[in-house]
């Protein structure tokens, strides 16, 4: 049954807030060895993203969030079962001196042992 409130979504959660808030350890604490992530999105400001890997996901996403605003991630609505999560969050960003509003969607799967298995992002920018 997919529910808003399930261990998947708590999962996806911890993690989203570990990142945003630069807790990088805590982030990477829980990935699953052979993480898979994705990122994309329709806007020129990145090239799509396609790494497996603990440490490959860690150097992009350690990139990504240092130039989020701590304490700006506003899930605006989970979906998930056991093993699967769909996040809806916005952040805030510093690009280059210009703060930009970041919507996106990030879908999880989680491997046997509730480690992070699978996750893909899309996003796009806009000016806050």
């Amino acid at each position: 049954m997919v529910k808003q409130e399930t261990p998947a979504v708590a999962i996806a959660r911890a993690h989203i807030s570990a990142w945003s808030n630069r807790q990088f350890d805590k982030a990477r604490a829980a990935l699953a060895p052979d993480v898979h992530v994705t990122v994309t999105t329709t806007q020129p400001i990145m090239s799509a993203t396609d790494t497996v890997g603990v440490d490959k996901y860690m150097e992009g996403l350690i990139k990504f969030a240092e130039a989020v605003q701590p304490g700006t991630a506003d899930i605006i609505a989970t979906v998930g079962d056991d093993r699967n999560a769909l996040i809806v969050v916005i952040v805030k960003a510093n690009f280059g001196g210009q703060i930009v509003t970041l919507p996106g969607a990030r879908l999880y799967l989680l491997d046997d042992s509730n480690k992070i298995k699978t996750e893909h992002v899309i996003f796009f920018a806009m000016p806050a």
